[in-house]
């Protein structure tokens, strides 16, 4: 049996959260993650809504030596490892299991980009070890990539400097890529949509004249006799313009025809012989 939804808002209110039930099963998220970061100038925050594709998402990378064994976690806006503030967390294996230690939180966040790049840091004002300074600064380089999202890559792990320890990391993203320019401007936007819309006139009118009408020859184009017309205009006009005078004036000049004259003159000559 064939259900109704009744009045026109009902059906507007069901299709509005069938809408939305949609959004939601299929993990659409309207939200802004990364409002989440306190960003420092806050006039960069444009910069910052451009990694939003690469919010909720764990990057990793593994440091193996012969005497430590570690991995970083990295994540824009959002918890990492369960630490509230961590945007990057150091993971220590060992014997015993394992340690997580922020270097990084993005409630302290600064940004910085260009047309195929953004330099995201997130500081630790608190100390920690390994490093021996009282603050940690972890810089994570986002560089363009059509193609896919790369993996993170420890560039520099410098924990000798005077005034803090500086991590420093390296992604590659199409999120940071500039969007690819049209070619066309609008002088040839406008000429192939005046070519389309001409196209359509001329098929559809054909169609029309032979189909509907049952024009033939000639007439099955559209508009026949108002074109023809629109021709015998423009050649008038034409004509009115580019000539100077009116071809039916007179010419200054005669041509003189030959025979008449030799006629003339023998006409002239009659009376001088005798009678």
């Amino acid at each position: 049996m064939k259900r109704d939804c009744g009045s026109g808002i009902g059906c507007v209110l069901m299709w509005t959260v069938a809408i939305q039930l949609l959004l939601f099963g299929s993990g659409v998220h309207t939200s802004n993650i990364t409002k989440n970061c306190k960003l420092f100038p806050e006039s960069e925050r444009n910069v910052l809504e451009r990694l939003e594709t690469l919010t909720q998402r764990n990057f990793t990378v593994d440091v193996k030596t012969e005497k430590e064994d570690y991995s970083y976690v990295f994540q824009i806006c959002g918890d990492v490892a369960d630490v509230p503030g961590a945007g990057i967390v150091q993971v220590e294996r060992k014997k015993t299991g394992t340690q997580s230690t922020m270097i990084g939180t993005y409630n302290s966040t600064q940004i910085i980009g260009g047309s195929e790049w953004v330099m995201l840091s997130y500081r630790n004002p608190s100390k920690y070890e390994p490093c021996t300074k009282p603050m940690s600064q972890a810089i994570v380089m986002i560089t363009c990539n059509t193609k896919t999202v790369g993996s993170l890559r420890v560039l520099q792990e410098n924990k000798e400097r005077d005034n803090d320890c500086i991590y420093l990391f390296e992604l590659e993203s199409s999120a940071v890529c500039q969007a690819p320019q049209s070619r066309l401007g609008t002088g040839s936007i406008l000429l192939i949509i005046a070519f389309c819309l001409l196209v359509v006139y001329l098929i559809g009118g054909f169609l029309y004249q032979r189909l509907v009408v049952g024009a033939k020859g000639l007439e099955q184009f559209p508009n026949y006799a108002f074109w023809v017309e629109v021709g015998n205009l423009t050649a008038d006009g034409c004509d009115f313009v580019c000539r100077s005078r009116s071809r039916d004036e007179a010419s200054a000049y005669r041509e003189v025809p030959a025979d008449p004259l030799e006629e003339e003159a023998d006409e002239r000559d009659d009376h001088l012989l005798p009678m």
